[in-house]
C-alpha cells in the first residue's frame, strides 16, 4: 500500500513536470507576423549581450533579403528567402538582423526568435540605410 502511494505522486509529479517543460518550451522566443512594407527594411537586435536565432518563413508574395549588421559596423548578406521557403539564422552577440524589402508590394514573413531576446530593439528604416 505505501508503495503504491508514493509511485502515484511520483508518476504525477513526472507527467507535471514534463508538462511544464514542454509548456515552456512553447512560450519562450518571440513569435512575428511581420508585415514590412516596400521600400523599407525592419531591424531586429543590435547590441544585446548574447546571440539570437532567427527561424523565418516566407509566408509573402516577394523575396525577403537577410542581413546582419554587426556590432562594429557594415552589414553582410545572409540569405534572400523566396515566397514559401524557409530559413533559421544565427545572428552573433550585438549584431543586428536586417529584413530587406525592395520589392514594390508588402512583404509578409513569420518569425520565431529565440536566444538573448530580452531588450531586441525592432524598428523599420527605409531601405539602403544599411
Amino acid at each position: 500500500m505505501l508503495t503504491s502511494t508514493f509511485r502515484r505522486p511520483a508518476a504525477a509529479l513526472g507527467l507535471l513536470l514534463g508538462l511544464g517543460g514542454t509548456l515552456a518550451f512553447h512560450r519562450a522566443g518571440l513569435h512575428s507576423d511581420l508585415l514590412i512594407e516596400p521600400g523599407k527594411q525592419f531591424v531586429l537586435g543590435g547590441g544585446q549581450p548574447g546571440s539570437f536565432r532567427v527561424a523565418a518563413r516566407n509566408v509573402g508574395k516577394v523575396a525577403v533579403e537577410f542581413k546582419e549588421r554587426p556590432r562594429g559596423g557594415g552589414s553582410f548578406g545572409r540569405a534572400t528567402l523566396q515566397p514559401g521557403q524557409t530559413a533559421t539564422l544565427r545572428y552573433l552577440p550585438g549584431s543586428s538582423a536586417v529584413l530587406l524589402n525592395s520589392s514594390a508590394q508588402l512583404a509578409n514573413v513569420k518569425l520565431h526568435v529565440t536566444g538573448e531576446t530580452s531588450g531586441l530593439g525592432m524598428n523599420y528604416e527605409p531601405t539602403g540605410k544599411l
